[in-house]
This record gives structure tokens, C-alpha cells and sequence, in this order.
């Protein structure tokens, strides 16, 4: 891992939107970008982020597509996916979480609410790591 704690995988199509994204996390997060649902799902497997950005608007597999295949597949389907996408019908974010999101966040994207959702993700995902940790520790030492 880099200097900086954690990782985001941001699966977007549009530029303006990696922009905004990278813009508002960069400083934070190491980012890495994938701008299609298949190069997605082989950089998720591939870099193990901490956290993915999803977009549901992508050529040839939308983010439905793609969290399905995450979600399904054992290296992948622990990584939180938190939707960022324009539609923003309740049934779009119904859909969204069913399929097993973490969250979604409305685009245009608000930089403080970005933020402090990223933050909420990493914070868990930093809480399981450490149980994790702690978890191997305390086998270990009940082994000896």
C-alpha cells in the first residue's frame, strides 16, 4: 500500500466525474480509475481496493452488471461498493442496495457529503481489518 492508508477504485465513464472524484479524494485515498465495467471488475481483482465507486451508467455492462460480478466472486465480493451515479429514483437506489451496495450517492456529486460517506466506508473497512488482525493474533497465540 502506498503512503496513503486506504484505496478507492473509481469506475466511471466520464471524465468530468473522475475529475470531480480525484479532485475531492485524492488528497485522502489512493485512487485508481477503471472506465468501464469490465476493466472494473479485472482492476478490483487485481488491485483489492479498500473501497469502489461505481457508476451505473458504463458502455457495454452497466454497475448493476458489475456489482453482480463483484459480489459474486470470492475475491471481490467483501470489497464495499458504494454506487455514484445520476439516477436518482428511489427505485434506482433500491435496485442499488439490493444488489448489495453499501451506499449511493446522487450525482452532482456534493464534495462534503463525498467526503464523509468515503469516510463512514473506511472507517469500517478499517475497523474489520483491525479485528481481523486481532483475531490472527489471538489464534496464534492460543496455538502456542
Amino acid at each position: 500500500m502506498s503512503a496513503k492508508e486506504n484505496s478507492i477504485l473509481i469506475v466511471e465513464d466520464s471524465e468530468l466525474s473522475i475529475s470531480v472524484l480525484t479532485d475531492i479524494l485524492g488528497d485522502t485515498y489512493e485512487l485508481f480509475v477503471a472506465r468501464n465495467g469490465h476493466e472494473g471488475i479485472e482492476m478490483a481483482k487485481s488491485k483489492s481496493p479498500d473501497l469502489i465507486l461505481l457508476d451505473i451508467i458504463l458502455p457495454r455492462m452497466d454497475g448493476y452488471e458489475v456489482i453482480k460480478v463483484l459480489k459474486n466472486d470470492p475475491e471481490t465480493k467483501t470489497i464495499p461498493i458504494v454506487f455514484v451515479t445520476s439516477l436518482n429514483h428511489v427505485d434506482d437506489e433500491r435496485k442499488g442496495l439490493q444488489l448489495g451496495a453499501d451506499d449511493y450517492i446522487n450525482k452532482p456529486n456534493d464534495p462534503f457529503i463525498v467526503k464523509l460517506r468515503v469516510a463512514i466506508q473506511m472507517r469500517i473497512v478499517n475497523h474489520l481489518r483491525t479485528i481481523r488482525l486481532l483475531s490472527e493474533e489471538i489464534e496464534s497465540w492460543m496455538k502456542e
